[in-house]
């Protein structure tokens, strides 16, 4: 029954850390927060202004989420302290691997809430705004740019979050050339940032009849969602629309009406479109937050001052610098080339498992700071 005792003394040495945890939440404010807005929302006439109301409402879920959050974990802590009480008083050995199962996991998320109160940039809280572009290498490359945009689906799925399609474009045998999704829940910019840059994949092509090994990269943009009331200002002189039908191979995901909508960014030249609406002003509209987190990213990225001192070239991507790799032959493999994380269960990479990559990000820029 050793074993037991030694994951008490353990758990006795994580309470600190988790009281830590609680203050740096700042839980109280949270929950005051919470009852303001509620009584806010409570009002007659909240629901007049419907923008303002859906911003209140999605603030009070995000406070309740962390709040939630942090309980779990305190429940969890007493629930493992507890089973070793237990196993202890009956000298029963069958709980112990649930106990280790748990203590690995809950350990983890721990880390995982710590490291989230660590950094607090201007738009870490926003909601994140993700595009994927097909490299150079035809079907190969657009069949890898839609295996990532499954992979962070799923991993939105994991997290509870809600992902919203914005852009989609067919690639030209399978998967896409590129797509766009919004990504909402608690600090999703904040997590989700470390994965912008390129993504290297290594298999051999389900497309290539004599079962050659490729490579192929796809790169991944992040960015956050800055709202109408941002500090992202969109002037009508500083922005060039055309209006066109939509391209690719159709199904449910592609209009076939001349309501896409491309928008222009004059001073910087950068380029988004929008073509998953059948309305040209809900295309529009997508357009406009797609274009309002990209100057977000770029200025936080660069940190610019001023939006203003954003200049076009930094647009371009660099494919030569990929921040992770994919192997699946010959051997499977899934490594960061800015931490050395790596996890070979690449399946579960793909469906999602991206925590531990995050985390690993979060780890360094903290240590860093």
């Amino acid at each position: 029954m050793l074993e037991f005792e030694e994951y008490k003394t353990k758990l006795g040495g994580l309470k600190p850390a988790l009281d830590d945890l609680g203050e740096a939440l700042q839980l109280s404010e949270a929950e005051r927060e919470i009852a303001e807005l509620e009584t806010e929302s409570a009002q007659d006439g909240f629901w007049n202004n419907v923008q303002h109301s859906q911003q209140v409402q999605q603030r009070i879920k995000q406070l309740k989420n962390k709040c939630d959050r942090y309980r779990k974990l305190c429940s969890r802590w007493d629930d493992m302290l507890a089973m070793c009480e237990m196993a202890l008083e009956e000298e029963d050995d069958s709980l112990l691997p649930e106990l280790e199962e748990e203590f690995s996991s809950f350990n983890e998320d721990l880390e995982s809430m710590r490291l989230s109160t660590l950094l607090t940039g201007e738009y870490d809280a926003n909601n994140a705004i993700l595009t994927f572009h097909a490299g150079a290498g035809g079907t190969e490359a657009q069949d890898w740019a839609q295996m990532l945009y499954r992979m962070y689906t799923m991993w939105t799925e994991r997290h509870g979050y809600k992902y919203t399609l914005l852009d989609y474009q067919d690639g030209d045998m399978a998967g896409i050339k590129s797509a766009t999704i919004k990504i909402e829940g608690e600090n999703a910019y904040d997590y989700l940032k470390s994965e912008h840059g390129v993504h290297r994949l290594v298999r051999i092509s389900p497309f290539d009849a004599s079962a050659r090994r490729q490579t192929s990269f796809a790169a991944v943009e992040v960015m956050p969602e800055i709202g109408d009331a941002g500090e992202i200002e969109l002037r009508d002189e500083d922005i060039k629309m055309d209006v066109f039908r939509s391209s690719g191979a159709g199904g449910q995901k592609v209009n076939k009406t001349s309501s896409a909508v491309r928008l222009t960014h004059i001073p910087t030249g950068i380029v988004v479109s929008s073509q998953v609406e059948r309305s040209h002003f809900q295309n529009l509209e997508n357009c406009k937050e797609m274009l309002r987190a990209k100057l977000a990213e770029i200025k936080e990225r660069e940190h610019l001052e001023k939006i203003e001192d954003i200049k076009g070239v930094q647009m371009k991507i660099e494919w030569g610098s990929q921040i992770r790799s994919y192997v699946f032959m010959p051997y499977t493999l899934a490594k960061d080339t800015r931490t050395g994380y790596e996890n070979s269960n690449i399946n579960a990479v793909m469906d999602g498992d991206l925590d531990g990559f995050i985390n690993a990000y979060l780890a360094m820029k903290a240590n860093k700071s």
